[in-house]
């Protein structure tokens, strides 16, 4: 069965992995910073040798992003990033091939053990059952 695994962020963890720190998440020094790439590089060697791992992306800050809404009319409205409405957003995730949810509850157990900062927000790793797609 295949499993969307997410990791979440906000436009500040962003901010402050590039060394300007808030109130809501302290800055992440060069050491930090490589430990946590390590972390998941780990993860995404062990996920493609076992065959579990479909796909994987992190995500650029949401500053880069944009939304698009429909207004009253249906014309497009679009919304450059952070977007104030969302707290947390998508930061990165994997598509994994697992044989059970167990199985993919470990590997986000693993995921959320990624070193950070003291003081840094912890964020659930999410999981979502995939339910078809155009490749299937």
């Amino acid at each position: 069965m295949k499993y969307l695994v997410m990791v979440q962020g906000s436009q500040a963890d962003y901010d402050a992995q590039t060394g300007k720190g808030s109130a809501d998440s302290p800055a992440w020094d060069e050491k930090a910073m490589r430990e946590m790439f390590a972390h998941m590089g780990s993860i995404n060697d062990d996920l493609a040798e076992s065959g579990e791992l479909v796909t994987g992306y992190g995500l650029r800050e949401p500053a880069s992003g944009r939304a698009v809404s429909l207004d009253a009319e249906g014309r497009p409205v679009v919304s450059d990033g952070p977007y104030s409405e969302t707290k947390e957003l998508l930061a990165g995730f994997w598509v994994l091939d697992c044989e059970s949810l167990e199985r993919v509850t470990e590997i986000a157990a693993r995921v959320a053990r990624c070193p950070q900062p003291a003081g840094a927000p912890a964020y659930p790793v999410l999981i979502r059952p995939v339910d078809g797609g155009i490749d299937d």
